[in-house]
């Protein structure tokens, strides 16, 4: 039992370095484009691809990127079932959708007049 509980704090204090590398190694990627404007700009750009390269890495080897991944790779294998519909049913579906569309407008624009041409009446207004 006890040696469970020391397993899990080292592995607790690992997740804890390996964030904190990242925060740093982030904070040098701002302040070091800050700091760094006279470089040329390739070198900047090449500097902060590789580091952002490594938190990548780093964060691949955390449990929440460990936690990511596994939730992407399961999210690929849903979309690989997903059936998707013809270009011919697309079309169709669109088409009633268009036309439904137009029938609704058609009849609030319709209701819009009666109740324009009814509160006129009930107020004297004249349009």
């Amino acid at each position: 039992m006890n040696i469970n509980i020391k397993r899990q704090k080292k592995k607790n204090s690992a997740e804890k370095i390996k964030w904190f590398v990242i925060s740093i190694l982030l904070i040098i990627a701002v302040v070091g484009n800050y700091f760094f404007q006279n470089l040329q700009v390739l070198l900047r750009v090449v500097l902060n691809i590789l580091i952002i390269i490594i938190i990548g890495i780093m964060f691949i080897i955390t449990k929440k990127g460990q936690t990511l991944i596994t939730f992407a790779q399961a999210a690929h294998n849903e979309m690989r079932q997903v059936i998707w519909p013809t270009r011919q049913e697309t079309l169709h579906t669109a088409l009633i959708i268009i036309a439904v569309t137009a029938i609704a407008s058609l009849i609030l624009w319709g209701l819009d007049g009666i109740f324009i041409r009814m509160i006129s009446f009930i107020t004297s207004l004249r349009f």
